[in-house]
């Protein structure tokens, strides 16, 4: 039988930007006993995906070229491996891919584990529910494993602070820390601060203003934790306006980052400063679908491109000025 041929998008090399994406045609990939293989509806680019391409984490990855970007989908079942028991031919998902593949979401197909591949119930749109596995799952595992945060608002109040909220992970962020029984300071630029107020934030400071730049909170608020989802702000700009034991919990994570945690460590200090390495899990993917369903969770859609004018979304998320999600289309 003849190989089936899809379309996708691909770089060959480091560095580039949009102009080294490449329009290709390639095998539909295959999946092995545990992935399904799914026809893309929608996927969405994190900001991990073109720092891979700029070289951020090599030698690491990609581990090999071509590359075809993007872990976050949404889409079809076309078909199955002999171990998945749980989906079938036809069902509607979302699902988180493997990043260490070849193959990615942005693509016709794209293969997928089961185990990170969640149904799509007709609620939620393949936009929608693209824009979730990466940064709905990092919110998640921000504010209940590293904030301690329970999103059923059981938990003592605890001051939030958002940085970056008109982001990808900031939008999620805001929307779950308000589930559970916190106040939230955000920040983020002027435009943006009616739709961040919107989505449940207590406080939105313009992050250009002096208290903006300070992070202080206009209620005098002392944070508990901070959800940081934005860059260059030194520890020395968040550690007057924690609480004894604040926490700030830090999305992509430098080597400064990781100085001042081994720092906080060894000097036993209360407030600390924590990297956070996503470690993603179906039943907590799930759990988000459930709540966009349930209209307790938005996914802010800043733009919307086919997969022809995927370099024009490219460069929309590397410009880092998109309110939400970017999504591609197949």
């Amino acid at each position: 039988m003849a190989e089936k041929i899809m379309k996708a998008i691909q770089y060959f090399s480091y560095g580039g930007g949009p102009s080294a994406l490449k329009h290709v045609e390639i095998p539909v990939p295959v999946p092995k006993k545990d992935e399904v293989l799914l026809k893309v509806n929608a996927a969405s680019i994190n900001p991990f995906d073109w720092k891979v391409q700029k070289g951020m984490l090599r030698p690491f990855l990609p581990l090999r070229f071509p590359k075809t970007p993007l872990a976050d989908v949404a889409g079809e079942v076309i078909e199955t491996g002999a171990e998945v028991k749980n989906l079938k031919a036809g069902d509607k998902v979302v699902a988180m891919l493997s990043i260490f593949v070849s193959g990615g979401g942005l693509a016709e197909y794209a293969v997928a584990n089961k185990n990170l591949t969640v149904s799509r119930p007709p609620e939620v749109s393949a936009a929608e529910g693209a824009g979730l596995p990466v940064a709905g799952l990092t919110a998640h595992q921000a504010l209940t494993q590293f904030a301690g945060v329970k999103l059923d608002a059981s938990g003592p109040r605890s001051n939030i602070l958002i940085t970056a909220a008109s982001g990808g992970v900031g939008l999620y962020a805001v929307q779950l820390a308000k589930l559970g029984n916190t106040h939230v300071t955000a920040t983020c630029g002027a435009r943006n601060i009616n739709l961040v107020k919107s989505l449940g934030a207590d406080e939105v400071l313009d992050y250009k203003t002096p208290d903006g730049a300070a992070l202080k909170s206009p209620s005098g608020q002392k944070y508990d934790a901070v959800i940081h989802c934005a860059a260059g702000i030194p520890w020395s700009t968040f550690e007057p306006q924690l609480s004894s034991k604040g926490k700030v919990i830090d999305i992509t994570p430098s080597s400064a980052t990781m100085w001042r945690f081994l720092s906080g460590k060894i000097t036993f200090s209360g407030k600390q400063m924590v990297p956070l390495v996503l470690t993603p899990k179906g039943e907590n993917l799930a759990y988000l679908v459930n709540l966009v369903k349930e209209g307790k969770l938005k996914t802010v859609v800043d733009s919307k491109y086919p997969l022809s004018k995927a370099e024009d979304a490219w460069a929309k998320s590397i410009d880092g000025h998109a309110t939400g999600k970017v999504i591609v289309e197949p």
